[in-house]
């Protein structure tokens, strides 16, 4: 039996593999928004190069003050005025970028959503921080951005 969590993940296959900055031949996408995020960076003419969950950010964790490593979902490249803009992009559902609205009973269910923004929110500020050291741009795309 095939669970819906297992339908959107599989290997994608690049149309353009010179664009792909890495081994073209394992790209993993994970859900949904993934592949249509991969699709457009593989057709986009303005995008120079990507890759997908090649860079790896160090952070720390708000659940157990552990060091762990955050790979971001994407890296572009991208045709500017400027010559070219670098970013790094997080592929997330819209639900999954503010914080759960509190319920009447603290339930198990709503703990857990509560610990994985918290993390999610460390990833991010390491990220946006780890970008401006590096002269690039951090960007949460989410179902909205992707015409879902």
């Amino acid at each position: 039996m095939v669970y819906a969590k297992e339908i959107y993940k599989g290997k994608f296959i690049p149309r353009n593999t010179s664009k792909y900055l890495g081994d073209h031949t394992s790209i993993v996408y994970r859900s949904s928004y993934e592949l249509k995020f991969m699709n457009w960076c593989d057709l986009n003419d303005s995008i120079i190069g990507w890759n997908s969950e090649e860079v790896a950010i160090p952070y720390r964790s708000p659940i157990d003050n552990k060091v762990h490593r955050y790979f971001v979902d994407f890296y572009m490249e991208v045709k500017s005025e400027k010559g070219k803009e670098r970013y790094l992009i997080e592929v997330k559902p819209q639900r999954f970028t503010k914080a759960p609205p509190a319920g009447k009973r603290k339930t198990k269910r709503y703990l857990q959503e509560i610990a994985n923004y918290a993390v999610n929110e460390a990833k991010w500020n390491t990220a946006r921080a780890f970008c401006k050291k590096q002269g690039m741009k951090f960007r949460i795309v989410t179902e909205k951005e992707l015409g879902i």
